[in-house]
């Protein structure tokens, strides 16, 4: 059997502004909510499923997702449309940039709960021509 992340819960302060936040972002359909989450699913199978707790117990999270080149643009006009801070640079020393590593675009921003968002167009063991390193 070959292993494969399934779901993971994302802690929010409104489980359904953050899973319509994400939602909006990446252009994906928010789930019927099950339980005590609200689901949202990635082309690749993955479920984000996020869950309300009292914001004192939310530890701050990395989501990063790899996107098309179209789907990045998408995305980045909606990311600017709605007046959302984004960076370069996962620190937040690079405000209103986009990154170009590995010959491809990235850039971070913070959801409702605080969460690190990150959008990239080519995965980390990309070289510069797009081939990757593994």
């Amino acid at each position: 059997m070959s292993v494969e992340l399934n779901h993971t819960i994302v802690y929010s302060e409104d489980k359904r502004e953050s899973a319509e936040f994400l939602a909006n972002i990446l252009d994906l359909e928010v789930g019927a909510e099950w339980g005590p989450f609200i689901p949202v699913a990635t082309s690749n199978g993955v479920t984000l499923d996020f869950a309300t707790i009292p914001a004192e117990s939310i530890t701050m999270q990395h989501y990063a997702f790899l996107i098309s080149d179209e789907e990045f643009d998408e995305a980045f006009g909606r990311i600017r449309q709605a007046g959302i801070t984004y960076y370069a640079d996962p620190h937040g020393k690079q405000p209103g940039e986009i990154n170009h590593h590995h010959g491809g675009r990235g850039l971070y921003f913070k959801d409702p709960a605080g969460h690190g968002m990150e959008i990239l167009t080519r995965p980390y063991d990309t070289d510069e021509q797009g081939t990757s390193g593994a």
